[in-house]
């Protein structure tokens, strides 16, 4: 371990920190320690000069030295303010940020083709470049030679065209370009900003304002400010005219424009991802419902096979004559078991249901009650046929509960979004499950058609139907027009043989 100093602070008078005894304060120095000796007690409590310093002024006790803090909020806003200053046009001044092709999703872009839709989408840098041309050609003096107006013109032109790659440097070199042009043009009453310079340094505004932050834009404006009154005021002599104000005003009201358009597309940013979250909220909160509403109506179906179970179970022993104690045993403990699932569904019904569910007293509808479905929705304007292929046998209560739920979610979309068009029921049952087909005809009157006020998810309740059953679904549009769901139920052979 290397030497250690200890090196007294002599005392200092303290005004705003009371104290009822002043500690002298120890700065130790180490130049080779190997383990770090932990504070006392006393050392802890006694404060340090810097410390008391610190308390003094009003800044934090646990600050570092290198981190001074303003005690004004004007100057901690100064200070950042210009942080930001060097951040948009001092650290990003070589930045390369070319400027990106535009999407052809407009309404004048997507109407084009080919190669015209490909020109389309280099129209902004188009639009640059013939604001740099046009500055190029808003000055002639014929006091000037040839070669004078070719070097004034590739001095406005150049800040435009720097704007497409380095938008930061553009706004230096167009005040750069500005001097220039002044020194090799003549002013005539437009000092500090010959046309060509006018003109360019109002494109530059505004090209660097569109690609970057409306803070950027309030810098720019201020800069140019400055400026023009250096110019006006340091090197204005001989020069009755000025146009720094005209600068100012015509630049003040594009950045506005410009700032307003920045607020206008960042809220309808913030309000696009609104809704998109919004929408995934709802879709999911609506596929959640449909799920606890499928639990609900499947309750009773496998509360009934439950009970069935019991009951056999507990019947079962009485039905044979002198039963071995090991039957009798195992019918108990199916019994037993099947009482005790029954228990714990009624307990996961209470979970999904809602507080103002009331169960239905009616048992639940089946395939066999399609005709009075359909006798229902033909009351309400809606022509309906069905076609029943293959033999007709009873399903699992699960599988034509799900199939009439499907039908009904079908129809009732038809009278919602195709009113006054036919549509058309078919139900087959082949060997491995049962077969569905809803299909509707366009609405002859589309101008009836009203928005929908529900939610729009009828879909997604069909699907989770169809998922919880393992089978196969699609829901697409027809040729003519019309819409067509098609489902397929799985059921297996064993328990279609034994249902029936």
């Amino acid at each position: 371990m290397g030497p250690v100093v200890l090196e007294t602070d002599p005392p200092e008078p303290l005004s705003l920190v009371t104290t009822a005894t002043l500690f002298p304060a120890y700065r130790l120095n180490v130049t080779d320690m190997t383990q770090t000796p932990r504070p006392t007690q006393a050392t802890q409590a006694a404060p340090t000069t810097q410390t008391l310093r610190r308390a003094s002024e009003g800044g934090p006790a646990g600050a570092g030295t290198g981190a001074y803090q303003p005690k004004s909020p004007e100057v901690r806003a100064a200070k950042e303010a210009l942080r930001g200053l060097r951040q948009d046009l001092i650290d990003d001044v070589f930045v390369y940020r070319p400027l990106s092709p535009r999407e052809p999703t407009g309404r004048l872009t997507r109407r084009l083709t080919g190669r015209r839709r490909e020109y389309a989408t280099w129209s902004r840098h188009a639009l640059v470049v013939a604001g740099g041309v046009m500055a190029t050609q808003a000055y002639t003096d014929p006091a000037t030679s040839a070669s004078q107006n070719l070097l004034i013109g590739l001095f406005a032109l150049a800040p435009v065209l720097l704007t497409l790659f380095r938008p930061a440097a553009a706004f230096w070199a167009s005040l750069v370009s500005t001097t220039l042009i002044a020194g090799i043009g003549t002013a005539d009453g437009n000092w500090p900003w010959l046309p060509p310079s006018f003109v360019s340094h109002l494109m530059v505004l505004t090209v660097v304002a569109f690609r970057t932050r409306p803070r950027t834009a309030a810098w720019m404006w201020l800069l140019t400010a400055a400026y023009g009154f250096v110019a006006e005021t340091a090197f204005g002599w001989g020069h009755d005219l000025t146009n720094v104000a005209p600068m100012l005003v015509v630049s003040a009201i594009i950045l506005l424009v410009v700032t307003v358009w920045h607020i206008r597309r960042q809220a309808e940013e913030e309000v696009s991802a609104q809704q998109t979250v919004t929408a995934h909220e709802r879709s999911r909160r609506t596929l959640l419902e449909e799920r606890t509403t499928i639990a609900r109506e499947l309750h009773d179906v496998v509360a009934h096979h439950m009970s069935v179970v019991a009951i056999q179970a507990e019947a079962a022993p009485y039905r044979v004559e002198n039963p071995p104690p090991e039957l009798e045993k195992a019918f108990a403990t199916i019994r037993e078991n099947a009482v005790a699932a029954l228990t714990e569904l009624r307990r996961v019904l209470g979970v999904v249901r809602a507080e103002d569910y009331e169960a239905p007293e009616a048992p639940q509808p089946m395939l066999a009650d399609l005709d009075a479905l359909l006798a229902n929705v033909g009351e309400a304007g809606l022509e309906v046929t069905k076609t029943i292929t293959g033999a007709t046998r009873e399903l699992p209560q699960g599988v034509e509960l799900s199939a009439y739920r499907i039908v009904q979610e079908a129809l009732s979309n038809t009278l919602r979004h195709a009113p006054g068009a036919g549509a058309r029921v078919e139900i087959g049952y082949v060997l491995g499950g049962l077969g569905l087909r809803i299909v509707n005809d366009p609405p002859p009157n589309p101008a009836l058609i009203k928005p929908s006020p529900g939610a729009g998810h009828g879909i997604t309740g069909m699907r989770e139907r169809v998922t919880m059953l393992g089978g196969e679904m699609t829901a697409e549009p027809t040729g003519e027009g019309g819409y067509e769901v098609t489902v397929f139920l799985p059921v297996p052979v064993v328990a279609s043989e034994g249902g029936a």
